[in-house]
């Protein structure tokens, strides 16, 4: 058994989840500005509000895998992601922040819900930077990052960071039609199919763009016969934005959100194709990035302890906030 590959399956779940999971909360942020009824507001923060800061262990498991498993990975991504990565954390802590006091406040609701919409629309364009610039290669010379502080910044990843938006946004709006009713579920609506169109723009860009700067992806899609084999998944998506079309018309409640779900989790797949098997793309693959097989093993041993604890207690929390959300339901926790 390949421990390595099997940690890279653990990592890439991790990450997965958190995109899924705590992008339709940021998602809730990134469309705020669309629904300015204060009322309306509250029923969209009380839908996450009992799991939201759950959904944010998947990153630290996948931050904490990747330090005790690829810590040369750790090492140079981190280096040369430093300050979209920073950006990203004070975004994640304003909207942390703003869920806590914006319950509490009066007088100062509005900037609090500008702190929100900023946090989650902030949090969600460096993360999507920071998923743009893993893509476009990050130069290493010795094990090093060799790049300079702002390598991050190209119109590449400029473009992953707008389309990632565009993902939290339509994950957003689809599980807030599922958890509202009325008028507000009947306006939701009508946000989720222009998003789904914008986020199959980003997908096509971005699938078009990526081979074309990185010489050895393009490789891998169209010279080694994997093209036929992927082209099922571009179909794929078209058909779930056909069914989203009709999900939206018909004023279905749960098939969008599982829906978008399916839409992310393709071109999710995608990327990882891409990028296989390399740690950092193009210049360390995920052995040469490992570390010894006795601490992944070591590793792996807490990891399968603790993965399920965190699917059980994540799995329960939705079911027992399942269903409707509705005005002056107090689902607020008080600390």
């Amino acid at each position: 058994m390949d421990v390595t590959v099997v940690w890279a399956a653990i990592i890439a779940l991790g990450v997965f989840m958190y995109v899924v999971l705590d992008g339709f909360d940021l998602g809730i942020g990134i469309i705020f500005p669309f629904f300015p009824d204060e009322k309306e507001r509250d029923l969209m923060m009380n839908t996450v509000a009992p799991v939201w800061d759950g959904n944010e262990t998947w990153l630290v498991l996948g931050g904490a895998g990747l330090f005790a498993v690829f810590p040369v990975v750790y090492a140079t991504v981190l280096s040369a992601l430093y300050l979209p990565l920073i950006f990203m954390l004070a975004c994640l802590i304003f909207r942390g922040v703003s869920f806590e006091l914006r319950a509490k406040a009066n007088r100062t609701k509005y900037l609090w819900d500008l702190a929100f919409i900023g946090g989650s629309t902030g949090a969600a364009f460096f993360q999507g930077i920071a998923l743009g610039a893993y893509l476009q290669g990050i130069p290493v010379a010795n094990g090093n990052f060799a790049g300079d502080a702002f390598g991050w910044l190209t119109p590449f990843t400029l473009l992953t960071g707008l389309g990632l938006v565009a993902t939290y946004a339509l994950l957003g709006s689809a599980w807030l039609v599922a958890k509202t009713e009325g008028d507000l579920q009947r306006r939701l609506h009508r946000v989720v199919w222009p998003l789904t169109i914008v986020l199959l723009a980003f997908i096509a860009i971005v699938s078009l763009w990526t081979p074309l700067q990185e010489p050895q992806i393009a490789q891998r899609w169209f010279e080694s016969g994997l093209f036929y084999r992927l082209l099922p998944a571009p179909i794929l998506v078209l058909v779930f934005a056909w069914r989203m079309r009709r999900a939206v018309l018909e004023r279905h409640h749960n098939t969008p959100f599982l829906l978008a779900l399916g839409i992310v989790l393709l071109g999710y797949l995608g990327l990882l194709v891409s990028l296989w098997p390399y740690a950092i793309p193009s210049s360390i693959t995920l052995w040469e990035a490992a570390a010894p097989r006795s601490s992944q093993i070591f590793t792996l041993v807490g990891a399968s302890i603790i993965i399920p604890i965190i699917i059980a207690y994540t799995t329960l929390g939705y079911w027992v906030f399942r269903g409707k959300v509705r005005h002056g339901d107090q689902h607020h926790y008080h600390h």
